[in-house]
């Protein structure tokens, strides 16, 4: 515990979502914040944001240009890096039939792509199963394997998943298959017995790369890879090594996507893999921005609101291979007609969450009018579609501020769901305890979601097990739970410019929160409804005469949305971050509310 605790930021002790306002920056952060004004020469704005996010003076240089070659580390850190690239390796040099098992997620899709993408470049032969998620469910299946051993593979690679799957990996080794996992989920004790199973969350990995999602393991394989290719001259005879730093724009996505801590490696990922995507080299990537009206260079936020959804729908409610092919695909044309489908499935999805939502607050409601204090929130119905639960247990999340489980139930009356925490509450360890504890088929993840299979009758004590193992954790959290604010800043210090400053900082994402600003008694010129989606357009006014304007999304109707319609004309502090908004050729910065509070 700190013994200079955050400062309550202008007196705010009860927002209007009931949440006090903390200065981001205790006396710690004060004191690191004008060292690196003063003796590093940053900008106070700046120096405060990274002061912010645990950046010292003599590390600033690094944090604000994170270079990939300065942060890779030596992929042999990671247990079994070595056989898993020998194998890879081997594979290109014969020109081998590769299957490659992903899951039917954006980082699924981005891993599978990136894989495959390398290994037909060095001459491989692979070939992508990502499975459907009604029919087979999540992880390698035995028949899946079945069939990719009878289409001649000698190889399989499972990517994002994998690490759990005893069964169907020893059935591919039955059929003759080598087997190389790469993962990135928490792994029990017991490992399937294959060739090499890469994954930092193994218990004997001490590598310390943990913090990385599917494809940042991919990308590591790949490094290691073609270096064992390089000693044995094969490229030559290739035609040339294919770039992997062009392959970033795959990484990037897939980590912004997976909410893994924007940190480290990750954070130069991000950083590179978005200079790449903005040079819009990617058939499929440069049309799916233009079927999602991307407009202007990409920023992390696009990767995560924009592209990832579009991506991700098709293996929630559709073919769940399209990601991938259209993550390879060279031909303009086809990625296009894969890119408008992806967009016309999303559009689907949000109107079947839409409705699913509704009725798992609901549920949500009466379960904490039994037990205002239950831990864990669990929702369940037998109409919900299996590839939208992990989206209602988002807004769960989001609107209780609690861990929050979305079950779709089947008509033997088992279920499949997803989970989604809070910042301080491990879920995935929590849903591997149930599983190990005979509470659940099966099931993992990491600590800010999970997924899990349950047999009938199973429900009741899977809920009562997570909330009691969690309840401390979400007490915890719950009690510190704040909006930690940034900065003050008026109407008219709101500018294009300052963006531009602020954006040194980032990307901004999981670990690495974007830039809370409160304008501070502003008057609250305008503010109604638009839309269908329930949003709230405002409008600002500072004492410079000066305004500013924003959106608070998918609120209309909770306590933020309320509270902003009946406070319309009168003087409020209002809490947002900040984007850059691009229209008739003018450039202006534009709030996303985030929370509100009275002058008192």
């Amino acid at each position: 515990m700190s013994l200079n605790p955050p400062r309550a930021f202008l007196g705010v002790t009860r927002s209007a979502l009931g949440r006090p306002w903390r200065d981001r920056l205790d006396a710690a952060g004060l004191g690191r914040a004008e060292a690196l004004a003063q003796v590093e020469g940053i900008p106070d704005i700046l120096a405060r944001l990274l002061a912010g996010r645990g950046v010292e003076p003599n590390e600033a240089a690094t944090f604000l240009e994170p270079k990939l070659r300065d942060l890779l580390p030596d992929p042999g850190t990671l247990i079994d890096m070595g056989p898993a690239s020998e194998r890879l390796a081997r594979a290109v040099a014969t020109r081998e039939r590769v299957a490659i098992f992903g899951d039917y997620d954006v980082d699924g899709a981005c891993s599978a792509a990136l894989l495959a993408g390398f290994l037909s470049a060095g001459g491989a032969q692979p070939r992508i199963h990502i499975p459907d998620r009604l029919i087979e469910g999540y992880g390698p299946n035995s028949e899946a394997i079945r069939q990719l051993a009878a289409e001649g593979a000698t190889l399989l690679v499972t990517v994002d998943c994998g690490t759990t799957s005893h069964e169907p990996l020893a059935e591919a080794r039955r059929l003759g298959l080598d087997v190389v996992v790469l993962d990135h989920h928490q792994a029990p004790e017991r490992l399937p017995e294959v060739e090499a199973l890469v994954n930092p969350n193994r218990q004997d990995d001490l590598s310390g790369l943990g913090h990385l999602c599917a494809a940042g393991v991919v990308f590591l394989a790949l490094v290691a890879t073609r270096a064992v290719l390089r000693r044995q001259d094969v490229w030559a005879a290739r035609g040339g090594e294919p770039d992997l730093l062009a392959a970033l724009d795959l990484v990037a996505l897939a980590t912004v996507a997976d909410v893994v801590p924007l940190r480290g490696l990750n954070r130069a990922f991000v950083r590179q893999g978005l200079a790449i995507l903005r040079g819009r080299a990617r058939p499929g990537l440069a049309a799916l921005m233009d079927v999602a009206g991307l407009d202007g260079p990409v920023q992390p936020w696009h990767l995560g609101f924009l592209l990832g959804p579009r991506i991700n729908a098709g293996g929630r409610i559709g073919d769940a291979g399209l990601g991938a092919r259209l993550l390879l695909t060279a031909d303009e044309i086809e990625a296009r007609t894969i890119a408008g489908e992806l967009n016309r499935l999303n559009q689907e999805r949000q109107e079947i969450e839409r409705q699913a939502v509704i009725e798992a607050i609901s549920q949500a409601d009466h379960a904490l009018m039994r037990d205002p204090a239950l831990a864990v929130l669990l929702a369940s119905s037998p109409d919900w579609h299996p590839g939208i639960v992990g989206l209602v247990a988002a807004r769960l999340k989001e609107r209780f501020r609690k861990p929050a489980f979305a079950l779709a139930l089947n008509p033997e009356g088992g279920a499949t769901g997803s989970g989604r925490s809070v910042a301080g509450v491990d879920l995935g360890r929590a849903v591997r305890a149930a599983v190990e504890a005979g509470l659940a088929v099966k099931g993992g993840g990491h600590a800010m979601a999970a997924g899990v299979t349950l047999a009938p009758g199973q429900g009741d004590g899977f809920h009562a097990f997570l909330a009691q193992r969690l309840s401390a954790e979400v007490e915890a959290a719950g009690e510190s739970e704040a909006l930690f604010v940034d900065a003050a800043l008026s109407a008219g210090g709101a500018t294009p410019r300052l963006l531009v400053e602020i954006e040194r900082a980032g990307p901004f994402g999981q670990g690495s929160p974007e830039p809370v600003f409160v304008f501070p008694a502003h008057r609250l010129t305008d503010a109604v409804e638009i839309g269908s989606g329930g949003h709230v357009r405002v409008k600002l006014k500072g004492g410079d005469g000066a305004s500013v304007g924003g959106v608070a999304f998918r609120c209309a109707q909770e306590p933020l949305g309320r509270a902003l319609l009946a406070a319309r004309g009168e003087s409020v502090h209002l809490a947002a971050t900040l984007s850059l908004n691009r229209w008739g050729g003018r450039e202006t910065a534009e709030l996303r509310v985030l929370d509100l509070a009275k002058p008192v």
